[in-house]
């Protein structure tokens, strides 16, 4: 699951797993990958960014090294588009899984600045360059939010974990207990989401930690198709929208979810509706066009992840969105 100003919003109330969302909630503004048309994703000086900006959720990645360590990573290994090792030239696709690297060996590489020929720094031009930026741990980010001061910033945390590659990761359980595991023993149980494409994963935390809410992503379309409306997917643990008369929001109602987090394009305005009245919250992905954001809070969407949180803020403020104020961190 996707700024170049220099803000970055965003308002979420705290969330009720399995329960219908209250309408007093406020509306969730989310920088996908920290914004990071900014600075380096999933990185610390990206999210002491946000957090500067003012933010009160953080969406964030996660897998785990060979040696059990949460780490900050969109994808379930090295990316060649963004590491490069001790001799400063970016690897070679395709990169190494977590699962089959240390800590020690992943703070090797440096991800502080996108491959200059790539497709990804085509896309993001402005990004602002951070060398010797290493791969974070999830006990690392929630040192600096201690750092900050904020009391109040949520974590949106995404399980990367793909079921037709399982090769790449832990299993679902002992991913799943990895996770739970930093998020307890640094007391932020309280503050979190778990979101993933992987329902799996979703299921192991709803039995293991039912107070933390679930956040189910979809995406009804193209090759990363995860979701079908009549039939189970490997990505959606056996629940078939068929058993549910083709509706995504019934399905994840059934699977216990409290957040229905889907591609935007998939949104429409009679789905919104039948999701709040399912009782879900409904986060669109990943909206960068003012046009989309527009579109999408008037569809009465409960919160919008962007690439571009920035023109998000703009967009949410002109719409009478309250913004938070930041609280300034240093990496």
């Amino acid at each position: 699951m996707k700024p170049r100003g220099t803000t970055i919003p965003i308002v979420l109330c705290v969330l009720m797993a399995g329960q219908a969302m209250g309408a007093d909630l406020t509306f969730d503004l989310e920088p996908h990958r920290r914004g990071r048309a900014l600075l380096p994703e999933n990185t610390l000086p990206a999210f002491a960014n946000a957090l500067s900006m003012g933010v009160d959720t953080l969406e964030l990645d996660v897998g785990v090294t060979a040696d059990g360590e949460v780490i900050l990573s969109h994808e379930r290994g090295l990316n060649p588009d963004l590491a490069r090792g001790p001799d400063e030239a970016y690897i070679t696709p395709p990169g190494t899984a977590f699962v089959r690297l240390r800590l020690d060996e992943v703070r090797t590489y440096d991800v502080g600045q996108i491959r200059p020929d790539s497709a990804y720094a085509k896309q993001f031009p402005d990004q602002r360059a951070v060398p010797g930026t290493r791969i974070p741990t999830l006990r690392e980010l929630f040192a600096l939010v201690r750092k900050s001061g904020n009391t109040h910033v949520r974590f949106n945390i995404e399980t990367k974990i793909d079921p037709n590659r399982p090769d790449e990761t832990l299993d679902p359980q002992g991913f799943v207990a990895k996770l739970l595991g930093a998020i307890e023993t640094e007391g932020f149980s309280d503050r979190v989401m778990i979101q993933s494409f992987d329902w799996r994963t979703l299921l192991l935390v709803q039995q293991q930690a039912p107070k933390i809410p679930t956040v189910y992503l979809t995406l009804q379309r193209g090759s990363g198709q995860t979701v079908a409306r009549d039939k189970a997917t490997n990505w959606t643990a056996g629940f078939s929208p068929a058993d549910h008369g083709g509706s995504l929001p019934r399905t994840i109602k059934a699977a216990g979810g409290a957040i229905w987090s889907p591609y935007f394009g998939d949104v429409t305005a009679s789905l919104v509706t039948e999701a709040h009245e399912l009782g879900l919250r409904v986060v669109v992905w990943t909206v960068n066009k003012p046009e989309d954001m527009t579109r999408m809070i008037e569809l009465g969407v409960d919160g919008i992840i962007s690439d571009r949180p920035d023109l998000l803020r703009q967009i949410a403020g002109g719409k009478g969105i309250a913004l938070p104020a930041g609280t300034p961190v240093a990496p």
